[in-house]
């Protein structure tokens, strides 16, 4: 049963209206949707529920013995200096650096790397409240303009301008309303390729990022430095296909524009590129309706296409073409129907990326059971030439160029902050250096231990799942247990260092858990299938299971069991207090799709079809209602098929310019639980909060300043240890 927050009385919730009129007609069944309204950004009653919910929350969290003492420590802990890999354009290097506690890092130039970098884009400069952010950036071939662009408020919508690196000028270009785009300058340095969708018509009462429309018809657009953005130059629309997202680049040889076409948010693409110097007028106005002559490589959606490089019309790709583990595979576009084999398929591990490097060799990163390993293989041939040995955890980034014999690489693990590797393939055997050590003052790895466990689900599958906790824990179901997960779109979680988690694990005596359930990529294509669309309860299952293992092996007891997620994850979390509110003492759900049934009529919610299924389709719809969080919340002290008497203490999650994850899905949600749980019932058994913590000025989590994500963490992990009775360490 879970744990009952210490309250003096029940909570009193603010009283929703219920439109009991509003029922939609799913394939011959009825669905009522009474919180409809909830669906108005612009309605003042919304406005209104909003606010009574976040006094409801402030009630709460104000109550929370260990809140100033998780602000003074996660405050202090944040302040230690992060880098980032350097990476070079021209004959510069760029990297980025936040000393501390700044709200954004800061992008760094410097002619060598012995040389102290000076600063090129300092985003913190952008407002006084950390709300402008860098969410894009791109600086062209010969390092003589930055163009980047800039969301407001943790928005996707992003405005681009353009910087002279030299002397740090700005040019008069900007281009507004730009969303899902990479920035891809020609090697002429004229100007650069981008996407973008047309301007939704706004009412005057929103800020953008806070309307729900549909986003459709993402166009690529080419813009001529110097020019006004009405004068840029359509190159690719597909109004027959108006839910496509486009992907674009420039090949390094700067002749190619490669184009991915992809059908929503999952990795399946087309494949098409335009050869620029076929182009009679080059990228002038003059081009026939603006449309691009692309050559349509790849013209199904039956997997996923990443080009690794090309030698003129000899393209190489990673690709999981009949093979969900990932291969490298060649193609010459003059015979495009004869496909040759480099590196196969492993029997076990995922090829995560393939960069490369020093002319006639690449990096290969494989995802060995959650961890990565590093290769460096012939690139004609495939064969290995060198396994690089890396710590275990996971390769945050690599830098690399075709051209260079130098690339760098950034590593950190649960215990590990990160360590800059500078890697030289001249001589015959790799030479290693560490160019830069992450240090977090106060932190001792050797405190802590980590393990990696695998789970039987429910059906018998293996699930792996890591354990991080202090080396002094005895396994005696005392611990307060943070249980993670995500499960979705073929991400992988790998081990990554989070400074919240090793104060929860000091001061709270928290065990922190990772589940790599399906759904995710850890495994493959294979592994993600599993655990999406019709698969969808895989995942539920095998996170429940994790959290069983925890309770049966002595880390926790489900009282003193706290489950989080984000996003796709907090469709999880939402999930799983329905189907098991006897398992877990807490839940933070932050951001999540939580009504399965309509997600896809809101701003980029169409994207997400490919993984989840859509209602308008029956074969869909049937197995949607059974999970959607809003459409299966019960009061499980009438279910006697569970031990639980109440939900566990639950926040969901949610922000005002959340314009991905729109925040209608938290409110509707937390609108029904409060109902269902507990205003509608005359003495509840429900004595556990229910709150929803509404951020304002901010958005999904891209792009929220350090300060935004320590208060956010502060009142996530203060609930947390109220709900579990977890007392303060010192």
């Amino acid at each position: 049963m879970g744990s009952e927050c210490v309250v003096s009385e029940p909570l009193r919730y603010p009283v929703a209206r219920r439109d009991e009129y509003v029922v939609d007609n799913y394939h011959g069944v009825a669905v009522s949707d009474p919180y409809r309204w909830l669906e108005d950004p612009e309605s003042e009653e919304v406005k209104e529920f909003v606010e009574k919910q976040k006094n409801v929350a402030e009630s709460v969290l104000s109550n929370c013995d260990t809140r100033e003492k998780l602000r003074a420590s996660i405050n202090m802990s944040f302040d230690y200096p992060r880098y980032g890999c350097p990476f070079r354009r021209g004959n510069k290097y760029f990297y980025f650096h936040n000393p501390g506690l700044a709200p954004h890092r800061v992008l760094y130039m410097q002619d060598s790397l012995d040389e102290e970098g000076n600063v090129l884009l300092d985003p913190n400069q952008l407002s006084n409240d950390g709300t402008m952010a860098l969410r894009v950036y791109e600086i062209s071939h010969d390092a003589k303009y930055l163009a980047y662009g800039v969301s407001s408020s943790g928005s996707d919508w992003l405005t681009i301008q353009v910087m002279c690196v030299d002397d740090k000028t700005m040019e008069p270009d900007t281009l507004s309303w730009v969303k899902f785009t990479s920035i891809s300058w020609t090697h002429d340095t004229k100007g650069f390729f981008y996407c973008r969708f047309p301007a939704p018509k706004m009412s005057e009462n929103l800020d953008a990022g806070t309307e729900v429309n549909v986003n459709h018809n993402h166009q690529l657009y080419y813009h001529f430095l110097g020019t006004k953005q009405s004068e840029d130059i359509l190159c690719w629309n597909n109004l027959e296909n108006p839910t496509h997202i486009l992907d674009t680049r420039l090949a390094d040889d700067g002749k190619y524009l490669l184009m991915n076409i992809c059908q929503g948010a999952v990795r399946l693409n087309k494949f098409y590129c335009c050869d620029l110097s076929t182009l009679p007028n080059g990228l002038g106005r003059h081009t026939q309706k603006g449309i691009l002559p692309f050559m349509k490589v790849i013209d199904d959606f039956d997997a996923h296409y990443e080009v690794v490089a090309n030698d003129d019309t000899m393209f190489t790709f990673l690709t999981n073409k009949k093979a969900p583990r990932y291969k490298i595979v060649r193609v010459d576009l003059k015979k495009p129907d004869i496909w040759t084999e480099v590196l196969q398929e492993s029997k076990h591990n995922v090829i995560e990326s393939v960069l490369p490097v020093n002319k006639n060799q690449m990096i290969v990163s494989y995802l060995s059971d959650c961890k990565h390993v590093l290769h460096i293989r012939d690139f004609e041939s495939g064969n290995l030439l060198h396994k690089l040995p890396i710590d275990i955890g996971s390769i945050d980034y690599i830098s690399a160029r075709r051209q260079d014999d130098v690339f760098f690489v950034k590593l950190s693990s649960f215990i590990n902050p990160g360590v800059v590797y500078e890697y030289d393939l001249k001589p015959r055997v790799p030479v290693t250096k560490v160019l830069r050590e992450i240090v977090v003052p106060g932190f001792d790895l050797a405190d802590y231990i980590v393990n990696q466990v695998f789970v039987h689900s429910k059906d018998g599958t293996q699930v792996p799942a890591f354990i991080v906790a202090r080396k002094d824990i005895e396994l005696d179901g005392s611990h307060p247990c943070l249980l993670y997960g995500y499960g979705g779109y073929g991400v992988s979680l790998t081990p990554y260092f989070d400074v919240t988690r090793i104060v929860l694990a000091r001061h709270l005596g928290v065990v922190l858990c990772v589940a790599n359930i399906r759904g995710g990529g850890e495994y493959g294509e294979e592994w993600h299938i599993s655990g999406s669309r019709a698969n969808k309860q895989n995942c539920f299952d095998d996170f429940v299971s994790v959290a069983e293992y925890l309770v049966s092996n002595g880390y926790t007891s489900p009282s003193k069991l706290c489950i989080e997620g984000g996003s796709n994850g907090g469709i999880l979390i939402g999930a799983c207090i329905n189907q098991r509110p006897d398992l877990f003492g807490c839940a933070l759900a932050h951001a999540g799709v939580m009504d399965m049934l309509r997600y896809h009529k809101f701003t980029i919610g169409h994207a997400w079809v490919p993984e989840f299924g859509c209602s308008d389709n029956e074969d869909d719809f049937r197995y949607l209602i059974k999970y959607s969080p809003l459409h299966n919340v019960r009061r499980p002290w009438e279910d006697p098929s569970t031990k639980a008497t109440q939900y566990p203490s639950c926040m969901l999650l949610t922000a005002d310019h959340d314009d991905r994850v729109v925040p209608l899905h938290t409110l509707k949600l937390l609108a029904t639980m409060q109902h269902e749980l507990c205003t509608s019932v005359k003495n509840s058994p429900q004595i556990n909060p229910i709150i929803g913590r509404i951020s304002s000025k901010s958005g999904h989590g891209c792009g929220s300043s350090m300060q935004t994500m320590i208060d956010k963490s502060v009142d996530c992990y203060s609930f947390m240890a109220q709900a579990l009775g977890a007392s303060w360490i010192d």
